[in-house]
């Protein structure tokens, strides 16, 4: 509805000008846009009418009907067509269209299922494992500039932190450690932590698209990249059990994909390649029983990572607080 008033009044604002012939863009619902093409591409049209640039779905457009471009002549259009109704063909091997939301990609449209033998080969160099002096564990880049997430217990009370990165060069997997890392932002509750690689020679890093969690549905396949016990590059593989265990007063994805410590921190993905969850904990006295922490919460954090940011002068401490108002400051101040 917002889109058809939209091009209603395009139609009209640009139904008076003047001069040169325009282009002329029929629409499904018997409406019009006129203006000048700036651009044809496969699902969409840019037409320029005066004041802004329209994108034009193909699916919302039934002929397009191009003005004499010298402006001289007062015929009828110099050529009609039918435009066929729009078909697009997601890539069978690309990832899911995105959109960048500040220091993370955002997928915005599930790209097509693919087989897990795939999606590893595309997505794990994106996973990487996480060293302190005091526990291991497992996380994924978020951003091509070194941005990356993890659990806030795999580096819970330390500084000194160190990422192994697998980097694909000629068809091989070489190791490289990385041990200027900044802790960014944290948060306990959430049990998740924002890092940084720094290092001078760091190059630009393969990054892993967030998907969204409430758009699973029970049943729907899933797997976990991470290194549990150590064993980097560790594959596992599930289905989602519930989207809505509450433990702890919070709410879970549960999978039968098997989740060992060292697994913390690692991405839980969908058949799309999107991360929909964060791995962080599993029940020790069954099997198939692992959690995550879904991928709205770690959104959520991210866009509002300022408010968890790191104070460097209390490192076992990931939250700031106001010195309380005093008695004494309070009288001084109504005096």
């Amino acid at each position: 509805m917002v889109l058809r008033k939209s091009f209603l009044l395009a139609a009209l604002l640009t139904a008076g000008l003047g001069g040169a012939r325009a282009d002329v863009i029929e629409l499904k619902d018997k409406a019009a846009v006129s203006g000048k093409i700036l651009a044809e591409k496969r699902d969409t049209v840019i037409v320029d009418v005066g004041y802004t640039a329209l994108v034009i779905p193909r699916s919302a457009v039934t002929r397009i009907s191009l003005g004499d471009p010298t402006g001289a002549s007062k015929a009828p259009a110099l050529e009609s067509r039918p435009v066929p109704p729009a078909k697009i063909v997601a890539p069978e091997t690309g990832p899911s269209p995105e959109t960048s939301r500040g220091i993370y990609h955002a997928s915005i449209k599930a790209g097509p299922e693919r087989s897990v033998r795939d999606l590893v080969n595309q997505l794990g160099e994106a996973v990487v494992q996480v060293r302190t002096p005091g526990a291991l564990g497992s996380g994924f880049i978020i951003n091509e500039e070194g941005f990356l997430m993890t659990n806030f217990h795999v580096i819970e009370g330390e500084t000194q932190i160190s990422i192994e990165v697998y980097h694909q060069q000629n068809g091989q997997l070489e190791r490289k450690t990385y041990k200027q890392v900044r802790i960014v932002a944290m948060n306990k509750f959430a049990d998740l932590a924002l890092l940084k690689i720094e290092d001078k020679d760091a190059p630009r890093f393969k990054y892993i698209q967030i998907g969204s969690a409430d758009a699973l549905a029970v049943g729907e396949r899933v797997f976990a990249i991470g290194s549990p016990l150590g064993l980097e590059r560790t594959v596992t593989e599930g289905i989602l059990s519930t989207k809505t265990r509450q433990m702890g007063g919070d709410l879970y994805l549960q999978t039968t994909a098997q989740i060992n410590p060292g697994n913390s921190g690692g991405p839980l993905f969908n058949l799309n390649g999107e991360v929909v969850g964060v791995t962080n904990m599993k029940i020790t006295f069954g099997e198939g029983l692992g959690f995550a922490i879904p991928s709205e919460t770690v959104k959520y954090f991210l866009d509002h990572r300022d408010a968890f940011a790191y104070a460097n002068d209390n490192p076992s401490n990931p939250f700031r607080y106001l010195e309380p108002p005093g008695r004494m400051k309070q009288k001084v101040a109504t005096e």
